[in-house]
């Protein structure tokens, strides 16, 4: 007994030792995009954890990620300073119930608008469950929609007026904004999605356009709602609220996009200014040439602000299915933070 003893404690030890084979976890086949100017980072790198109970960290995620400037550029899109009046502005506005700091609600909030991130990372970096994070996200784009819509001004026409560019008082000194429009990506919806529940977001077409109006200077004065792609350019202008903002003698720059918009603002009698075209002319003349090539260079202005908006990746990526019914909310936040931000040259 006592040598068959030793043999089963033996054999209990070997497989004490052996190592549990278990087969590699598979991964979400969804991606996160990476930023070409920040390829030292792998964010979509870290290796994967176990489901565990969620453990509430002694201090604020915000004060582990936001170290330095340039991780304040990168999470959020604003810099450290403007994150923190930020939170102030909106502290008093947190639901008292959740148990997790207001500056990391913010902060994953902003971090799913400017990169994007997938809800299961979000989780793991917050140490909190997906669901969680899910209705802290859906949240605070309701409660940020709604105060910082006051970042969108129309400013007054002598503040446009004393803020104007060299290259607008010399050609177009008269001009209130120049006007734009741009298109995002939604994601496609699937058998699992309920369809009755997304026929009001696009359902079923998987591009949604809005009109961004941009002072002079570069500040974002008006963005629209998100429209289906079906929608005209005309119905859009007609129906978005602009028209609500100009004045009869204003002067709006627009690109030949706004040709059949034109007659809209000839009734509001504003003046537009638009590219020539050549119509059954064979050619342009030199005048035309010229003043062509100066609405291009205005028109710059607007492409930049819209380009300073895509920053925010929620807006230059495909838009998760779950969020398209917030994309007009969201559109509203990352104007407001643009404007922020500021640097409009």
């Amino acid at each position: 007994m006592n040598d068959n003893s030793a043999t089963i404690a033996d054999e209990r030890g070997k497989m004490n030792e052996e190592p549990c084979s278990t087969s590699e976890p598979t991964r979400d086949a969804q991606t996160q995009w990476s930023d070409p100017g920040m390829e030292d980072h792998t964010y979509s790198k870290v290796p994967r954890i176990m489901s565990a109970p969620s453990i509430k960290p002694s201090h604020p995620v915000a004060d582990s990620v936001l170290e330095s400037f340039a991780d304040s550029l990168l999470y959020t899109g604003i810099q450290l300073i403007e994150f923190h009046t930020l939170v102030s502005c909106l502290q008093p506005f947190a639901p008292a119930s959740s148990s997790m700091p207001v500056v990391d609600q913010i902060l994953m909030t902003l971090m799913k608008l400017r990169q994007n991130f997938d809800m299961a990372d979000l989780a793991r970096r917050f140490k909190t469950p997906q669901h969680q994070v899910k209705k802290t996200v859906g949240m605070w784009i309701d409660i940020m929609s709604e105060h910082i819509k006051d970042l969108i001004p129309w400013l007054p026409r002598e503040t446009i007026k004393d803020t104007l560019p060299q290259a607008f008082k010399e050609h177009f000194p008269n001009t209130i904004c120049v006007i734009g429009r741009t298109e995002t990506v939604t994601q496609k919806a699937t058998k699992r999605h309920s369809v009755t529940e997304l026929q009001r977001h696009y359902y079923g077409n998987n591009t949604v356009k809005y009109l961004v109006a941009i002072s002079p200077s570069g500040i974002i004065m008006f963005i629209s709602d998100a429209y289906d792609a079906k929608c005209s350019d005309r119905y859009i202008m007609q129906t978005s609220g602009i028209l609500n903002y100009l004045r009869a003698g204003d002067e709006v720059i627009m690109g030949d996009w706004g040709f059949t918009a034109r007659d809209l603002l000839e009734e509001c009698r504003v003046n537009f200014i638009m590219p020539a075209f050549t119509n059954k002319k064979c050619q342009l003349t030199k005048e035309e040439v010229t003043r062509t090539q100066c609405i291009a260079h205005a028109n710059r202005h607007v492409e930049r602000a819209i380009k300073r908006l895509k920053v925010y990746k929620i807006l230059s990526q495909p838009v998760p299915i779950k969020l398209v019914p917030k994309i007009t909310k969201m559109l509203k936040i990352c104007a407001g933070l643009v404007n922020l931000r500021g640097e409009f040259k």
